[in-house]
């Protein structure tokens, strides 16, 4: 996961250019309510992953994030379907139903990035940046980051560039404003393969990174 610390130092400083103008001095001053509200949702999520079992759900919890439950499951997970096929329509990013609670972004690497580089290709960072911003609006649901490669090197080599590939595209995810404590990113080489390792095509395919977007669930 992004590091905590990093995000709640981010949060942090961003309390602190938080101000507001006296209407009579004209001078600026720092806007309390503001930075009360950030510093206490950092607390609380630091509270919330202290607390131990699940990391990522705790945290989410101590933040203030409210679980779905029932038939509020399938009709929010509805609208962030539709609002992503809408927004990332033409991009050849894939968009998936996967369950009532779930739904799949397939972003091919040759797409999102250049070969065997780990960097996000400039041209696509908007694209993500988009994604995030749906996702930033839809809180109560979790990111899970995951990167695939084709079998062609060495296996460590492969798995260790599929994690750095992640890690990339969780964190332009969360430049467009998706929480750090709801992300989670994860390197799986090329243990699960979506195609044939034979060909040209195949390997194209296994090259690839997938968010999956989960129902926060009580």
């Amino acid at each position: 996961m992004i590091r905590k610390a990093s995000a709640a130092l981010a949060a942090l400083m961003l309390a602190a250019g938080c101000t507001t103008i006296d209407p009579v001095t004209g001078e600026r001053e720092p806007n309390r309510a503001a930075n009360g509200a950030i510093i206490g949702a950092i607390v609380g999520a630091a509270a919330g992953t202290l607390a131990g079992g699940d990391d990522r759900r705790n945290a989410m919890i101590g933040a203030g994030v409210g679980a779905l439950a029932g038939y509020g499951i399938g009709a929010y997970m509805d609208r962030v379907h539709q609002n992503l096929r809408e927004r990332l329509a033409g991009t050849g990013v894939g968009v998936e139903r996967v369950s009532q609670s779930q739904i799949r972004l397939i972003f091919p690497a040759d797409l999102t990035f250049d070969f065997n580089r780990d960097s996000v290709k400039s041209q696509f960072v908007g694209t993500l940046r988009d994604t995030g911003n749906v996702l930033r609006d839809y809180e109560q649901t979790t990111v899970d980051v995951i990167g695939h490669a084709d079998a062609i090197g060495p296996d460590d080599y492969n798995l260790d560039l599929s994690a750095r590939r992640a890690r990339n595209v969780a964190a332009v995810l969360q430049s467009g404003g998706v929480a750090s404590y709801r992300l989670l990113e994860e390197g799986r080489g090329e243990r699960q393969p979506i195609a044939s390792n034979a060909t040209d095509d195949g390997r194209a395919r296994n090259r690839r990174v997938e968010v999956f977007i989960s129902a926060f669930q009580g």
